[in-house]
């Protein structure tokens, strides 16, 4: 069986700073094996309202993320899952990026990419009050699924997890695994947070690796925290309240597929 790890952190302004504190927790995970990890949405950037000029750095080749990515996956022999990013389309550069979620191989070479495809522009009664990714960011539309070395992958983030017909598109390609790098608010989060997290293991039978932001961002935005690795019986393997944090668990693919087998859902199921 191989290891997962899924990365919390409290993310602030500084990328710098942000991708010093990453580097900590990734180095944790690698020393106790993991062959995969999970940073949370925002992970390099939180509370930034410079978005476009941050894609366009990185898409330039003069940030400091992309080099730092391919590094630490060198380094540390480890395939990463790369939270979010704000990133033009491919070979673009738009009024608005995507919120990218980039999965590296331990080449640092990026092997698959999943643009957010919903967009949180929600009100929430916290200090913050209202949110709107739509003014930062454009809608993706692909669902992708990646070859990995602890099985296959499906990409997710955040706001996703309230759409299940997402997660039965990952599980029809597919995925054993499932990545949602987040950064949920604590209202929402102390609400459904956990609940979703754990139905979206259990109907798609798929190890759900739920990376969230787990603490205090400057005065006016607090994020839940209790990340997890939950397997496809739902069971929370592991869990972190708040603070940053690395989280390991094994995946057993064969106890997955056994699963699968008692319990057919994927042939049974009578709608689309």
């Amino acid at each position: 069986m191989s290891q997962l790890a899924v990365i919390q952190m409290v993310s602030g302004t500084d990328v710098a700073a942000n991708l010093a504190q990453a580097e900590g927790l990734l180095r944790q995970a690698a020393e106790q094996g993991a062959k995969l990890a999970v940073l949370p949405e925002n992970f390099a950037c939180m509370g930034r309202r410079d978005l476009t000029a941050l894609a366009e750095l990185e898409a330039s080749g003069q940030g400091l993320v992309l080099p730092w990515l391919e590094h630490i996956c060198r380094e540390l022999d480890l395939w990463l899952v790369a939270g979010t990013l704000p990133l033009p389309q491919t070979g673009k550069l738009s009024a608005k990026p995507f919120a990218t979620s980039l999965l590296l191989d331990s080449d640092g070479e990026i092997v698959a990419r999943y643009q957010k495809i919903h967009l949180f522009d929600v009100d929430v009664a916290d200090s913050h009050g209202s949110y709107r990714e739509s003014d930062d960011y454009q809608h993706g539309s692909d669902v992708v699924v990646a070859d990995t070395p602890v099985g296959k992958l499906g990409l997710s983030v955040c706001y996703d997890l309230r759409f299940a017909e997402l997660y039965r598109a990952l599980r029809a390609a597919g995925a054993e695994l499932i990545s949602a790098p987040s950064a949920f608010t604590q209202v929402t989060g102390a609400a459904h947070w956990q609940v979703l997290t754990r139905a979206r293991a259990i109907e798609t039978q798929c190890y759900l690796l739920a990376a969230n932001q787990g603490g205090q961002h400057g005065e006016k935005r607090r994020t839940f925290g209790h990340s997890a690795i939950i397997d496809p019986w739902g069971q929370v393997l592991n869990e972190q309240a708040q603070g940053p944090g690395c989280l390991l668990a094994p995946v057993d693919l064969t106890e997955l597929a056994a699963i699968r087998q008692r319990m057919p859902v994927q042939q049974h199921r009578r709608l689309q």
